[in-house]
């Protein structure tokens, strides 16, 4: 039974978290493939569907016949309290299938504070932790991603671990287990030994570390002969992999909410800082022209309104500006905004922010990383004031109201002067912003800095917790204003992060102890207790200050040592070296400064710095706003899964299932333009119902039934158009004057109870909300209350201006019902009046 047909399924938070069934989500028959996965984010959905790379990895494995590939999210807190309670497995969201009964569980790690949940998701999947608990009968469970580059402190959990761009190993692995199963072998040593032959796959128990006495490492010994250490899976071109133009469509608000294209692979600018640009060198392009058919083919099948390019610095994609263009030409018209997952400030930023804002503007985030020039060399981020604070003020006159700004505390070599830095820039920024706001014009983010292993700070300390709260205390003090709002992330989080960053095998023990006594989630602060991992890291014997505050030696051998990443150590040496003389190192599309990478033949830079797309005829601006159309009326059932969609998630669902049917909405004018679709009323999440209504406006509908066709393919199970008629373009927005609803009491019915309410003249309740308590005379607000056959009611509400109970909460008021009690009983919604 799925989790949504289990009678406290309504009381979950967020409850479309766990529906499945979304657009483009692939559905295959279990039984007719050979080999399935899950692909396992240790993470709320939110957060996990906003990934790139679990789209990607989804698309490529699901492309061949014999293997399955589905998805696995982190419950929230609620819903793994109930499934433990229970005893119900932790399920895929495609088949419902539990985790145990998969071949192989994938676990993507985007950063070090999301271990806990892979104990936790293991956990209520009943799949062993540990990698040397697990027989020939469990899943096969390996791990990927950008916290694998120092695996140890986990390694004792995988059976195997991808190193690299994960398109060619996952496969590989599939195939390695396929062969496996239908040899009808069952040897998993054996298994391992198969695993170890691909290109970046690093088998951690083949592997033994030991230790000096003053606790840091003596050597890293292999126990398989010709397997001395792992170097990364690369994808040489990015071109030659298939990308996701069919993306899934949430029901879900999702963190990054929209259409995203990887263009580009890597990074050149050589940030000394920052592991992602050293770890995924080169930088490899996407070809223009498969980006610009990818974006028009993926609008079309998603129903996106936002396009997101994504590169590390998507402003450096050598066509930029070209591609832009071409894009917008495309896209325009269909109101789709175009934004960066990030730009620096010295690429050609006003003119790309004239043609991103031609639909509407994007956010503009701007990341000095530090505030002094003497740190932003020590760190070779390679901008000067004079620059940040020009293209501040094109930003400003492009007609943005609001810039984020991201600094780093307790960078290399930091001072207090450095602080003031900051302090100094953010106020010279905020000068430049529109005078006449009277919210904030500038978001200023500070972050501690973690140093991490394959960069050239990899042997340096980091801020010690008390000196990190203290530096971020400093910078807030000196930019009180109401022009300026200050964040930070949370010194606490940046610690535990910084101890895993570069921990070693001993740290598994910790994890362990810190998972049991309630560690889970520890990237959402309202769950990272600092006190249990103190305890943890006590009852261990481990000292968290080996892995924070200690500068290492340059010849020392540490935990990643093994993990080749394809940069060598004498160029981070080089590069530490540099960074210790305020010198920096040119973007290494200019210069190569030979870091180990494209020392292979077969591994060099791809760039499509000459590419200009065709003339077209100009079409950049969206149609204007009020222009033609007409307005129709669609009556509808929401069944099913969907009842448990909230009412924005409806609306969303609707405006994007009308763009994938090629409706051709009218939008509204002013700042943000939004389609012209209105709803009767905000149906209660987890009722029924047989007969809603929605206005939309649009331009190009010839015939009524069939776009009631094209529009319920595009819709999801439990939705479906039952009318749509034409009504005038000023008739006023539908509002509901009364709702019918069919109740089933589920063996709490009492006559009794029902003549005593219908002879009350008032009945008082409490309605809670987010900002307090209201009282609600219930009485007033049911019109009748019906007794049908078998104990089942007929509620009949009246909808006023104030405030209402939702249907479940005038039974449980009727019938002295318990929240237990409540939870069974089903809500159907069968008619509606509407207002003359």
């Amino acid at each position: 039974m799925h989790v949504s047909q289990q009678a406290w399924f309504s009381k979950i938070i967020h409850p479309s978290r766990y529906l499945g069934d979304e657009i483009n989500s692939i559905q295959k028959d279990p039984s007719a493939v050979d080999v399935s996965i899950a692909l396992a984010f240790p993470d709320v959905y939110e957060i996990g569907m906003s990934h790139l790379g679990l789209k990607i990895l989804y698309h490529i494995l699901n492309l061949q016949d014999w293997l399955l590939a589905e998805r696995i999210f982190a419950p929230w807190v609620d819903l793994g309290s109930v499934l433990k309670k229970k005893g119900i497995p932790l399920a895929s969201l495609e088949s419902g299938r539990p985790l145990s009964e998969f071949d192989i569980i994938g676990f993507s790690l985007q950063h070090e504070l999301c271990y806990t949940n892979i104990l936790y998701m293991l956990d209520l999947g009943n799949v062993p932790l540990l990698a040397k608990e697990r027989e020939s009968i469990h899943p096969l469970v390996i791990a990927g991603g950008p916290a694998c580059f120092n695996p140890e402190p986990v390694a004792a959990l995988f059976d195997g671990i991808v190193i690299g761009d994960g398109e060619e190993g996952a496969l590989s692995i599939c195939q390695i287990v396929r062969e496996w199963k239908l040899d009808g072998r069952n040897s998993r040593p054996e298994l391992l030994k198969e695993l170890a032959k691909i290109n970046g796959i690093y088998i951690p128990s083949f592997f033994k570390v030991h230790y000096h006495t003053k606790g840091n490492i003596h050597h890293i010994e292999s126990l398989r002969e010709g397997y001395e250490g792992v170097e990364k899976a690369i994808v040489s071109d990015l071109n030659c992999y298939p990308f996701p133009s069919k993306q899934i469509v949430p029901f879900t608000e999702l963190v990054h909410d929209r259409f995203t294209i990887e263009i580009a692979r890597g990074c050149s600018r050589g940030c000394r800082f920052c592991q992602a640009g050293m770890i995924y060198r080169p930088v490899r392009e996407r070809d223009p022209l498969e980006i610009v058919r990818i974006a028009e083919r993926g609008l079309n099948e998603t129903g996106f309104e936002d396009l997101s390019l994504l590169s590390l610095s998507s402003g450096d994609y050598s066509c930029i500006l070209p591609l832009l263009k071409a894009l917008m030409r495309k896209v325009a018209e269909r109101h789709v905004a175009i934004s960066f997952s990030s730009l620096r400030i010295d690429t050609a930023i006003s003119l790309l922010m004239k043609e991103i804002k031609k639909v509407r503007k994007t956010s503009f985030t701007v990341a000095p990383e530090a505030g002094s020039q003497k740190l932003r060399d020590i760190i070779n981020k390679g901008l000067t004031d004079d620059q940040i604070l020009h293209s501040a003020k094109d930003i400003y006159e492009g007609g943005w109201n609001l810039i984020k700004l991201y600094f780093m505390i307790g960078l290399p070599s930091e001072e207090d002067s450095d602080l003031i830095s900051i302090v100094e820039l953010s106020k010279k920024i905020s000068r430049l912003g529109p005078q006449g706001r009277k919210g904030h014009v500038l978001n200023v983010s500070i972050s501690p800095f973690v140093p991490k292993s394959h960069t050239p700070f990899e042997w340096f300390p980091q801020l010690e917790l008390e000196e990190g709260k203290r530096r971020i205390n400093f910078i807030r003090e000196r930019l009180q204003s109401h022009r300026v709002k200050v964040k930070w992330n949370n010194p606490e989080a940046s610690w535990l992060e910084g101890i895993f960053s570069r921990g070693d095998r001993r740290l598994t023990k910790a994890l362990l102890e810190a998972w049991q006594q309630g560690a889970r989630f520890d990237s959402w602060s309202e769950h990272l207790n600092i006190d249990t991992w103190k305890k943890a890291f006590k009852k261990c014997n481990l000292d968290p200050n080996f892995y924070l505050l200690r500068e290492r030696e340059h010849d020392e051998i540490l935990p990643w040592d093994h993990i080749n990443s394809g940069i060598s150590k004498e160029f981070l040496l080089s590069e530490w070296q540099k960074a210790m003389e305020g010198k920096k190192t040119p973007d290494c599309r200019q210069y190569c400064s030979d870091c180990g990478v494209c020392s292979d033949s077969n591994i060099s830079p791809v760039l499509f710095d000459t590419w200009r797309p065709l003339e077209e005829k100009e079409r950049l601006k969206p149609k204007q706003p009020n222009e033609g159309g007409k307005r129709y009326r669609l009556c509808f059932t929401k069944l099913e899964k969907t009842q448990y969609l909230s009412h924005l998630e409806l609306i969303k669902v609707f405006i994007r299932a009308f763009r994938r049917a090629g409706m051709d909405l009218v939008y509204s004018s002013g700042y943000h333009p939004m389609p012209k679709v209105s709803f009767a009323v905000a149906l209660p999440v987890g009722t029924e119902s047989l007969n809603e209504i929605v206005d939309v406006q649009v331009r190009n509908i010839q015939n009524t039934s069939l776009t009631i066709k094209k529009l319920n393919k595009e819709l999801p199970s439990g939705i479906r158009v039952l009318s749509m008629e034409e009504i005038g373009i000023k008739e006023s927005p539908p509002r509901i004057k009364e709702s019918y609803f069919h109740i089933q009491m589920n063996g709490y019915f009492n006559k009794e109870a029902v003549d005593r309410f219908l002879m009350l003249k008032s009945c008082l309740a409490v309605k809670k909300r987010r900002n307090g308590e209201t009282t609600v005379d219930i009485r007033s607000q049911v019109k009748a209350l019906h007794v049908l056959s078998n104990g089942e009611l007929e509620l009949i509400v009246r909808h006023g201006k104030g405030s209402e109970l939702k249907p479940t909460e005038i039974i449980k008021k009727v019938f002295t019902l318990s929240d237990s009690q409540i939870q069974g009983i089903r809500v159907l919604k069968t008619k509606s009046l509407i207002t003359p």
